[in-house]
């Protein structure tokens, strides 16, 4: 009964899967290589040897700090970054039915921003900013399940339209915090964070995404065949034995969770999680499945992608969330004009 609603998959999910595989370790690897200060593939290597067969130096020691302090943290974070936002995107448009659900749909990234700019008006340091920001994010999408629990009528509604209404208060109370910034230092930076940018990412901010990340993570991969379920409908979903409203709980939970950890670590990055399932769909199909892997490959791919433009298109750093609405709006425009595919 399932495969009846699902779209036939466009491409061989194994070979598609792979190929994302294949395609996001080059990346990975040339985004070492380049930046201002470049890296020979051969000082790359032996480096990366070293750390686990200590072998000679042959590379000068400012190289093996830019590669394992500088650009081994950043590659790190714009992978599991683009992985989280995008696995959460997919999960909110199954868990909803609604192709147009975002990862901040519930107000994840208002609270973080919120948290963010009251960090840095407080003037705390970078790893208390990070803290203040996801839970702070926590914290607005909890008031939000909480306000829904207490309105009246469908309750996906209810959360929809709560998430909405908290999310205004707190992006208000933020709009109130650059009012009273400082506005030769405190502002910019509230400005420059809400813009989302991984220039300033440090190991600490790896350590500190990795478990809620990688729980969230985990838990929409574990329950991506019962997404599938809740995209039929909860009365379709209750005579296949599924208990729609508590996989939807966890769905959330999950996807709220890593949404809050992305935030954190590298401020407002929008389109993410909106654009690529949209694209993955293209690729392997609606079977969530194929759909949630390939969506987790195809994110960490276009945010690491795009991070590497905006630290070397220009002299100057592109904030990453200008770039990502600049390539995620008119890819989603052309997506949604393309024949008309049900979600």
């Amino acid at each position: 009964m399932e495969h009846r609603h699902l779209k036939k998959q466009k491409m061989p999910y194994a070979a598609t899967v792979t190929l994302l595989g294949v395609v996001l370790v080059v990346t990975v690897l040339i985004s070492f290589l380049i930046g201002r200060y470049p890296v020979k593939p051969g000082e790359l290597l032996g480096i990366l040897t070293n750390r686990v067969f200590p072998i000679e130096n042959f590379w000068q020691q400012t190289t093996e700090l830019v590669v394992l302090n500088v650009r081994l943290p950043r590659v790190l974070i714009a992978c599991m970054v683009g992985c989280c936002l995008s696995a959460a995107g997919a999960s909110y448009q199954g868990a909803f039915q609604n192709p147009m659900a975002a990862p901040d749909i519930l107000g994840a990234s208002s609270g973080a921003a919120f948290g963010a700019a009251l960090a840095i008006l407080l003037g705390l340091p970078g790893f208390l900013i990070t803290l203040f920001a996801f839970v702070s994010s926590l914290a607005c999408v909890g008031l939000v399940i909480f306000v829904s629990g207490h309105a009246r009528g469908k309750k996906v509604l209810g959360l929809v339209l709560s998430g909405i209404m908290i999310s205004s208060l707190f992006s208000s109370g933020t709009s109130f915090i650059k009012l009273v910034a400082d506005p030769n230092n405190q502002l910019p930076a509230i400005t420059y964070w809400l813009m989302g940018s991984l220039s300033g990412v440090k190991r600490g901010d790896v350590l500190f995404a990795f478990v809620p990340m990688l729980a969230g993570c985990l838990t929409l991969f574990l329950l991506r065949w019962r997404i599938n379920v809740l995209t039929l409908g909860d009365d379709e979903a209750r005579t296949m034995g599924v208990n729609a409203g508590r996989v939807r709980f966890l769905v959330i939970l999950a996807s709220t969770l890593i949404t809050a950890a992305s935030v954190a670590v590298s401020g407002m990055i929008g389109w993410v999680g909106l654009v690529i399932p949209h694209l993955a769909r293209r690729l392997v199909g609606n079977n969530y499945r194929h759909l949630m892997p390939a969506s987790m490959l195809l994110g960490a791919l276009f945010l690491l992608v795009v991070d590497n433009v905006c630290r070397n298109l220009l002299a100057t750093e592109i904030p990453l969330g200008i770039l990502t609405s600049l390539v995620g709006a008119p890819f989603f425009i052309y997506l949604i004009t393309r024949e008309h595919e049900k979600y």
